[in-house]
């Protein structure tokens, strides 16, 4: 062996004989093998690859079967004689476009004439060629909700485009808003009104291809209505294949009025039920109308052909449904409370019979006119009797929980400037009834402070966002009444808070749900199995009670079938993010337009942090935001008629147009939680006046002793992290020692968190009316 191998010594090599595991018991077996089951090996057969091969070829085939026959079934609909037409909504985005003149380029394509459509109404074509039939609903531009109302019931979408003017804001809001909304299948055309130079048509197409997917991705071509061909696959796109289905409309009914009729407070309507059974028991809502109950239902159908000779032959309708006393939804929308239910003394006999002597003079004569006091309204001196006219009562300027208006600075409390010299000026009641003022233009120095307020929300809006809830604590109120209704909390996420303690008058109104979701679960199981309802595709003419009689002249009145429950009012819980095209302000309590589902409401949102991961934590309580901001997704809460699914959001603010109004934000449905205590948290700040090592001296947080006690038990903290309390009042001026869990800086602030809890405003019926006043040829109905 060479000098430079090396090896181990043999004892170090042994070889053990391994252990024969069949004298091993169960236990060791069944320890060994850990919890694994033996399994039979997929090799046991020699032909398991040709048997896998058919196994697959079988599986694709009856996969292939079956999405065949779900598009049969769907399209089984609109097929036949007494097929349901697709409805199709024609939408010029820009000014230079009529929808008349879209459907009538289409028609050619069959050779049919639109001499019957209108630019703004209903017009039904039948399309033999591919075995169906269309139900134009024309649209005028700018008619901002007539065209969302239209979209909410459409089968079809038909964006027209312009090859010469682009589109402009309002057609960018009107598309934003419609993707927010939910948009069924699109078809994009562009319109063949203006003349086209062939050089330049490729470049345009892809143009015009690349701005409609940016607001519906699943676009793949623009078809162009200057070319028969083009014309001739808009309506195959139209008239083949099952179109999409929007989420909100599952299990909802919805009917297109083709004809509409009042009589003495009952509405006819007449149309197709589309989406789903139609129940006479349930409610039916109408856009900018509210909710109203069925009467009864009677079957319209077409004329006939009679086989003999061919003339039309009227078919007489028939009830089909009616409500059922027992099981129909009443029109009750919230809780009558009685204020005689509280806890109240009772009267003694003296009290019952008038007085303590037992008598009551009943002979009191009329006060002299003149002799009664008027009443007295304290204005600066040297206002005017117009100018006195807006000024609001104390009373009457705060909100529910106390605050100043939502327009107003928090820290405008404090009064700043300087105290005007106020006289009495004596009030006329009957002036005062009337609630009106006679128009007079203000001066100059008048209009430009308005002008200067309305402009300073900006700045707001910033210096909330570099000190978030800071207020000054005023000099000339007690702290301890500016804040009566402020708390304080150790523990933002587990201090306990009654969420039924000090509610408003509004909660006594709403109804709160045990569970939400198996109540929404027990409610679309019982539609479902609901017997005596008005099938799918059926014409019908629906009798509608207590409907005002302009909703008769509206041309397409939309109308949807509610769920049980869904005329009840409750608290609501929106998931919503700004629009990110939006620069103005958007703050708490602000007046905005609420379009969710089929409804459209006026509400004053309040918002509130959405806690990561969807928690509430042990005590339910989320932070108020004063400002709606970027990039950050809030919670708006607000009161109003309960919605089930998940239903999409979108916020709109209403500008000088009300045809133009601006979307603020869009979001989704949450729950209906009315235990979310949405708490108002104000920071008041000190600066600390002496320091040593972990005790400080600490002034301009309050201004007198008295408020120093009341705050006394309640925790502070530094903007650096330390956290310390009130040990005593130094004085009579408000400063007072503070001790903390570590030394502080001479540069740190200390401040004290209160905290309130906050409530929306009632909500109110948006009555948004659309560009749709019927004129004496909208009723056409023409079938070819």
């Amino acid at each position: 062996m060479g000098e430079g191998q090396h090896h181990h010594r043999a004892t170090l090599k042994q070889q053990n004989k391994p252990f024969k595991s069949r004298h091993a018991t169960k236990g060791a077996l069944k320890a060994d093998a850990k919890g694994k089951i033996a399994r039979q090996s997929p090799k046991a057969t020699s032909n398991s690859a040709a048997q896998t091969r058919l196994n697959r070829r079988n599986h694709a085939k009856q996969t292939q079967a079956k999405k065949r026959s779900e598009i049969v079934s769907a399209n089984r609909l609109f097929n036949g004689v007494d097929g349901a037409p697709r409805i199709v909504a024609v939408v010029p985005l820009s000014p230079d476009i009529s929808s008349r003149n879209i459907v009538s380029a289409i028609a050619t394509s069959l050779g049919v004439s639109a001499e019957g459509c209108t630019e703004n109404g209903i017009w039904k074509m039948k399309a033999e060629r591919f075995k169906t039939s269309l139900q134009f609903r024309t649209l005028q531009y700018r008619d901002f909700y007539g065209t969302l109302d239209a979209c909410k019931v459409a089968d079809y979408v038909v964006f027209a485009l312009s090859s010469s003017v682009e589109v402009n804001d309002w057609g960018d809001t009107l598309l934003r808003s419609l993707q927010s909304q939910g948009l069924p299948e699109v078809v994009t055309v562009m319109s063949q009104e203006s003349e086209l130079d062939p050089k330049q048509r490729s470049g345009i197409m892809k143009s015009l291809l690349s701005f409609i997917r940016y607001f519906v991705p699943s676009q793949t071509r623009v078809f162009d209505l200057h070319v028969p061909s083009d014309q001739h696959n808009a309506l195959r796109a139209l008239s083949e294949g099952k179109p999409s289905d929007v989420r909100w409309r599952e299990g909802r009914s919805s009917l297109l009025s083709e004809t509409t009729e009042w009589d003495d407070g009952v509405l006819k309507v007449t149309g197709v039920v589309r989406g789903a059974s139609l129940s006479a028991n349930r409610l039916l809502h109408l856009p900018s109308y509210g909710d109203f109950q069925i009467s009864k239902i009677f079957s319209a159908p077409l004329p006939r052909n009679h086989r003999g000779n061919g003339a039309m032959m009227d078919v007489e309708p028939s009830l089909v449904s009616e409500p059922d006393a027992e099981d129909a939804d009443s029109l009750v929308s919230t809780n009558d409370p009685d204020d005689l239910a509280n806890e109240q003394t009772w009267p003694t006999e003296e009290e019952m019979n008038g007085g303590h002597d037992g008598a009551q003079d009943h002979n009191i004569p009329d006060a002299v006119p003149g002799t009664t006091p008027k009443a007295v309204k304290r204005i600066p001196k040297g206002m005017s009797e117009y100018q006195a006219a807006w000024i609001i009562d104390e009373t009457d300027e705060e909100d529910e929980d106390g605050e100043v208006p939502s327009a107003e600075r928090e820290n405008e409390d404090q009064e700043d400037e300087e105290m005007e010299e106020m006289v009495d000026m004596p009030v006329d009641d009957e002036a005062d009834n009337q609630r009106s003022v006679r128009f007079q233009d203000l001066d100059v120095e008048e209009e430009a402070e308005q002008l200067k307020k309305w402009r300073n929300r900006k700045r707001e809006e910033e210096d909330d966002a570099a000190f978030p809830d800071e207020i000054d604590t005023p000099q000339d109120v007690p702290a301890r009444q500016r804040f009566a209704r402020y708390r304080g909390m150790r523990s933002f996420r587990t201090s306990p808070w009654d969420p039924y303690e000090n509610l408003p008058r509004e909660y006594a109104r709403i109804f709160q749900f045990e569970d939400f979701k198996r109540t929404e679960r027990s409610v679309r199981r019982r539609a479902e199995q609901e017997v005596n309802v008005v099938e799918l595709g059926t014409r019908v003419t629906i009798h509608i009670n207590d409907v005002p009689q302009e909703a008769a002249n509206t041309i397409g009145l939309t109308v949807f079938s509610l769920f049980q429950h869904e005329h009840k009012v409750t608290a609501l819980n929106f998931t919503v993010q700004r629009n990110t095209e939006y620069e103005g302000s958007v703050r708490s309590k602000d007046p905005l337009i609420l379009c969710v589902g089929p409804r459209r409401l006026s509400v004053n949102p309040v918002y509130s942090q959405l806690t990561r991961g969807g928690g509430k934590g042990t005590n339910n309580v989320h932070k108020f935001e004063r400002y709606l901001r970027h990039g950050v997704t809030n919670v708006a809460t607000i009161y109003g008629p309960v919605t089930y699914g998940h239903q999409s959001c979108t916020l709109l603010r209403e500008g000088k147009d009300p045809q133009a109004p601006h979307l603020v934000a869009y979001g989704s449905f949450l729950n209906t939680d009315t235990t979310r205590i949405v708490a108002k948290r104000i920071i008041l700040s000190g600066h600390p006046f002496k320091v040593h090592k972990k005790t400080a001296t600490i002034r301009y947080m309050f201004f007198n002793s008295d408020d120093i006690q009341y705050f006394k038990p309640i925790q502070l903290h530094t903007k650096y992290g330390r956290v310390g309390h009130i040990k005593e009042s130094l004085g009579t001026h408000g400063y007072f020692k503070a001790y903390f869990d570590g030394p502080i800086n001479q540069m740190d602030t200390v401040c004290m968190s209160l905290y309130k809890r906050v409530y929306p405003k009632w909500y109110q019926l948006a009555r948004c009316q659309a560009n749709n006043e019927k004129g004496p040829t909208d009723d056409a109905m023409m079938e070819e």
